[in-house]
C-alpha cells in the first residue's frame, strides 16, 4: 500500500478551497443584505395590506383621521398584497419594478397625507423609515431580480 493511500487530505489546492469558502461567505452576506430588508418590508406591507382590506381598527382610524373614503382601504389593501407577491415571486423583473414604485408612491404619498394634516412627527417619518427599509431591499436585490439584467438578457 502506498504511503499516500492514507494520507486523507483533499486532492486539490488548499488556497481553492479557501477561495470557494470566502465566496460562499460573499454570497451569503448579499443573500442576507438582501433577505433581511425585503422580508421586513413585505412582512410590514402584508399586515399593512390585510388591515386595509378587513379594515382592522388602526387602519380604519388612521383612513378616517386623513379623510380618505373607506373604499380607498379595499383598494389598498389588494394592491398591497398584490405588490409583496410580485417581490417574492421568482423572475418578471419587470413586475418587480412597479411593485417597488407603487410602494414608493404609498409611502410617500402616506407621508405627505400625515403632513398636511398636521400630525406629529413620528407619523410623518415612520413611512419615511419604512420607504428606507424597502430602498435597502431594491438597491441589494441580486442581478437575477434587476429589470437591467434581464434586459440584457434578453436581447440577440
Amino acid at each position: 500500500m502506498p504511503d499516500d493511500a492514507c494520507n486523507l487530505q483533499p486532492r486539490w489546492n488548499d488556497s481553492r478551497l479557501r477561495t470557494g469558502r470566502r465566496q460562499q461567505g460573499a454570497r451569503m452576506k448579499q443573500n442576507l443584505a438582501y433577505w433581511i430588508p425585503t422580508g421586513l418590508f413585505c412582512a410590514l406591507f402584508v399586515m399593512g395590506g390585510i388591515g386595509h382590506l378587513f379594515r382592522l381598527e388602526p387602519q380604519l382610524e388612521g383612513m378616517q383621521t386623513l379623510g380618505y373614503p373607506l373604499y380607498v382601504m379595499t383598494i389598498l389593501g389588494v394592491a398591497k398584497l398584490l405588490g409583496v407577491a410580485a417581490l417574492l415571486m421568482p423572475g418578471q423583473p419587470l413586475l418587480k419594478e412597479w411593485a417597488y414604485a407603487g410602494f414608493t408612491f404609498d409611502l410617500l404619498g402616506a407621508s405627505a397625507s400625515h403632513s398636511l394634516n398636521g400630525d406629529p412627527l413620528p407619523a410623518i417619518l415612520i413611512p419615511l423609515a419604512v420607504l428606507g427599509l424597502g430602498a435597502a431591499s431594491y438597491f441589494q436585490r441580486p442581478a437575477s431580480r434587476r429589470l437591467t439584467n434581464a434586459a440584457a438578457e434578453a436581447t440577440p
